[in-house]
């Protein structure tokens, strides 16, 4: 409420200035420049409030719903809508404003019935030179409304993971594992497939893939694969499996599937996996690792 005293004060001042104009003016045509200019300042000022009223009712029923819900997916797309909503009504009020303003001048009333009768042909040209920021306009609506990304949400665009950092009406920011920032069209999401891994939960399931020789103990390692995973508060306890995936002329692929909360943990959880099973292996069973067979004997036939 801090944030709307001083637009509040300024149009209480401009407002009682406006009223007592006329008095404090020392001629006519001076107090009628004097007045139009007040008047003006009034709508600003008055535009400035409504936008910072609003702005409040936007974030009191954020903090309200922050407050009662637990649900993180939830609040993350609340706050998503409410961010545009509070640049949707900026815009809006700022372009009332700009015609109330307008309006109070005698030339712009005058003209104004030959504005409004090539309305549609000047609409019809806008809309053609800003079709591509039209798109981007209405597709952050639709992302924001249709649920389909919010702040937070980690997501696979370009082949790229990152989390999304800001969500505007016309661009979209990615922050990368690597602290890069992606900047991008809103129209990108709403017309190509992207990944969103925390859309309704952000746990992940992380498989880890080791190649191992063909006498390499399975069993052995799919215990010590579960006694790796109860060690670390990385792993959420949901799920656990080591399989062979695969089979190759010289190795065998050893996948190894584990469960964690969100994709950040997954990926820790993943590199910790594989680099325990190959040290495991390397010192209680070396011959398990993959072996390149530099045999020189020459090679024998059925008949021997």
């Amino acid at each position: 409420m801090r944030r709307c005293r001083r637009p509040l004060l300024l149009t209480l001042a401009l407002g009682l200035a406006l009223l007592g104009e006329q008095r404090a003016a020392p001629g006519p045509g001076l107090a009628q420049d004097l007045g139009h200019l007040l008047a003006i300042l009034v709508i600003g000022a008055s535009a400035w409030l409504a936008y910072r009223v609003t702005t409040l009712g936007i974030d009191l029923g954020l903090a309200r719903y922050e407050i009662g819900s637990r649900d993180a997916a939830r609040i993350r797309r609340v706050r998503t809508q409410a961010d545009l909503l509070r640049r949707i009504t900026g815009v809006l009020s700022a372009v009332i404003a700009v015609a109330a303003i307008l309006m109070t001048f005698h030339t712009a009333r005058t003209i104004g019935a030959s504005i409004l009768a090539s309305a549609g042909l000047v609409g019809v040209v806008a809309g053609i030179a800003a079709q591509s920021t039209l798109a981007n306009l209405f597709a952050g609506m639709q992302l924001a409304f249709a649920d389909m990304v919010r702040i937070g949400d980690e997501v696979v665009v370009a082949g790229e993971w990152g989390t999304v950092e800001e969500l505007t009406l016309t661009y979209v920011v990615v922050a990368t594992w690597d602290q890069r920032r992606i900047v991008m069209p809103v129209s990108y999401f709403a017309g190509k497939p992207f990944e969103n891994w925390s859309r309704q939960d952000p746990a992940i399931t992380g498989t880890a893939l080791i190649h191992l020789d063909h006498s390499a103990p399975i069993g052995e390692l799919r215990e010590r694969l579960g006694t790796l995973l109860r060690s670390t508060p990385l792993w959420n306890g949901k799920g656990e499996a080591l399989q062979v995936v695969d089979t190759t002329p010289t190795t065998l692929v050893v996948r190894a599937l584990m469960t964690a909360d969100n994709a950040s943990d997954a990926f820790e959880l993943r590199c910790l996996v594989r680099e325990e099973l190959v040290a495991y292996l390397r010192d209680r069973h070396p011959y398990a690792l993959p072996r390149i067979s530099v045999d020189t004997r020459p090679g024998r036939g059925p008949e021997s």
